[in-house]
C-alpha cells in the first residue's frame, strides 16, 4: 500500500462519519510498521470509544500481526462495547496489498447504546404474553483504549477460560491460559510478559517455558 491508499482510505471515512454522524466512529490501523503499540493513524469521531491517533490495537490488530501472512477475513456488523458500556455495532475490514498481506484495519463503530434503550423501550409497550426467544448472540467484546487495557482484557478472558482463581491454578491450568494468551496475540505488546509473568505469580522464563509445552 502506499501513502496515497492510505490518504483515500482517510477521505472514505470523513465521507462515511459525515454521513452517519457523530455516533459512528471510523478508525484506521496501520499494520505496515509491525508493531501492536501504536496502531492508529486516523480516526473520525473519535469520542465515540474515547481513541486518538497513537493509541493502541484491537484484538483484530493483534490476530493479524500474529499472522501476516495469512489473508484473514473481514468480520462484519458484530457487537463492540466501549470501557464506558456503550455497546457498538461493529465491522472489521481488512485491507490489503496485491499480495493479500493486510496493510490496514478499516473498522467502522457505530454506537447504538440509545437505540437498544428505544428499542426496549417499544418492546415493552408492543410485546406480548408469549414466552420470548433467546438469540444466545456472544457478550460483547472489549474497545479498550490503549495496549495495557487491551493485555488486561485479555488476561481476564484467560482466567475466564480456565475457570479457577490463579491461587489455585495448578500448572496444567496455567500453560491453558499462556496459550490462549498466545494464540490471542497478547505476547506482541511491549512488556506483556513481565506483567503476565507477575499476575500469575511466576518467573518470565517460566512463563515462556509453559508457552513452549506442547508446542
Amino acid at each position: 500500500m502506499t501513502n496515497i491508499n492510505l490518504e483515500m482510505l482517510k477521505q472514505i471515512a470523513a465521507g462515511l462519519a459525515a454521513q452517519f454522524g457523530e455516533n459512528c466512529e471510523i478508525v484506521i490501523h496501520d499494520l505496515t510498521k509491525g508493531t501492536a503499540d501504536s496502531s492508529i493513524v486516523h480516526i473520525e469521531n473519535g469520542s465515540v470509544s474515547g481513541r486518538r491517533i497513537g493509541d493502541g490495537p484491537s484484538g483484530a490488530v493483534l490476530d493479524a500481526l500474529k499472522n501476516p501472512d495469512s489473508a484473514p477475513i473481514d468480520r462484519l456488523a458484530y457487537l463492540t462495547k466501549t470501557e464506558k458500556g456503550r455497546i457498538l455495532k461493529s465491522s472489521t475490514i481488512y485491507i490489503k496489498d496485491s499480495s493479500s498481506k493486510p496493510c490496514y484495519i478499516f473498522s467502522i463503530n457505530y454506537d447504538i447504546t440509545n437505540l437498544l434503550a428505544l428499542e426496549s423501550s417499544i418492546h415493552s409497550i408492543t410485546a406480548c404474553s408469549a414466552p420470548e426467544q433467546n438469540g444466545g448472540s456472544d457478550s460483547p467484546h472489549l474497545i479498550t483504549h490503549d495496549v495495557n487495557g487491551l493485555l488486561d482484557e485479555l488476561i481476564e478472558q484467560a482466567v475466564a477460560l480456565v475457570g479457577v482463581p490463579v491461587p489455585l491454578m495448578s500448572k496444567e491450568d496455567k500453560i491453558k491460559a499462556f496459550n490462549y494468551l498466545n494464540d490471542a496475540g497478547a505476547f506482541l505488546i511491549t512488556k506483556s510478559g513481565d506483567k503476565v509473568a507477575k499476575y500469575f505469580g511466576i518467573s518470565k522464563y517460566t512463563l515462556y517455558s509453559y508457552i513452549n509445552i506442547n508446542k
